[in-house]
């Protein structure tokens, strides 16, 4: 077991720092005196968090701390807490960790028995949901869903019968098909597109999933997706084997793969599409 008391010891910290998502007037006072107080900062990009620094007449030394060199860059900065110095560690714009890099570096710092602290601040995803006039408990964060389509509408029928309240990110490139892959999937439920969330453009697009499909081209900005989450009783358990085995049959008797479970999946009321994913990893193609 592992029992932190933050202010009730000597360690070096590891401070974990919300950065504005777009209005800088979000910058807490304590985050400006937690940066002003350590030695090193480490940032995504150094660039970015320079222009943030400087705005707040903050010196400290910056590092890059990035998706591609995450492990390298988290045992050099438990180096540095070994050396006895606290270290700040930011985003571009939100919450480190959360659809951010961060999760390296404090498992390790946790694991090496230093303090890790999170400081207050601005977070998009609880900016949307709140917003959003949707039911905000209880919520799943999902963060960004994979931009190819085959893996993002893989994960929607994952989420398809959970109960809570979803919450998505989405580059603004891929929101009309996320949306349209989204609506295909759970229906037209009620959902809520805010973006550009704390600055002059901020939008909350409301309404239904259909809706917001044909309300979300040319849109641009950074992407909060909220959408209900389901109504429905769970779906009973299936025995795919079985049907499985009755796709076969059909395929011997001279059906096509695809008619096969199409017919089968009409015959029992279940998705050919779900069916279809257990039979092409049944045949070792998924």
């Amino acid at each position: 077991m592992n029992r932190q008391k933050s202010f009730e010891n000597d360690k070096p910290t590891l401070y974990l720092v919300p950065t504005p998502i777009g209005n800088l007037s979000e910058m807490s006072p304590r985050a400006i005196e937690i940066l002003k107080s350590v030695p090193v900062i480490a940032c995504e990009d150094t660039r970015t968090s320079g222009q943030l620094l400087k705005h707040f007449d903050i010196h400290a030394r910056l590092i890059a701390y990035q998706n591609f060199n995450e492990e390298s860059s988290s045992k050099g900065i438990v180096n540095l807490l070994d050396q006895g110095m606290s270290v700040a560690l930011i985003s571009d714009a939100g919450y480190p960790l959360v659809s951010d890099p961060g999760q390296t570096v404090v498992s390790l710092a946790v694991a090496s028995g230093y303090n890790v602290v999170p400081v207050s601040g601005p977070s998009a995803l609880l900016n949307g949901l709140v917003a959003s006039g949707l039911i905000v408990e209880p919520f799943l964060f999902a963060g960004f869903l994979p931009a190819g389509q085959n893996e993002r509408r893989k994960m929607l029928r994952y989420y398809r019968n959970y109960p809570m309240t979803l919450v998505f990110y989405e580059a603004p490139h891929r929101i009309e098909k996320m949306l349209t892959d989204a609506y295909e999937i759970f229906g037209d439920r009620q959902a809520c597109l805010a973006r550009e969330l704390t600055k002059m453009h901020e939008e909350f697009l409301r309404g239904t999933l259909g809706e917001l499909v044909h309300a979300c081209q040319d849109l641009r900005g950074e992407m909060v997706v909220v959408i209900a989450g389901s109504r429905e009783d769970p779906a009973p358990d299936i025995d795919y084997s079985h049907l499985l085995d009755q796709v076969q049959q059909a395929i011997a008797a001279g059906m096509s793969a695809r008619d096969a479970v199409r017919s089968i999946a009409a015959a029992n009321g279940i998705s050919k599409n779900d069916l279809y994913e257990h039979y092409l990893k049944k045949e070792g193609r998924a």
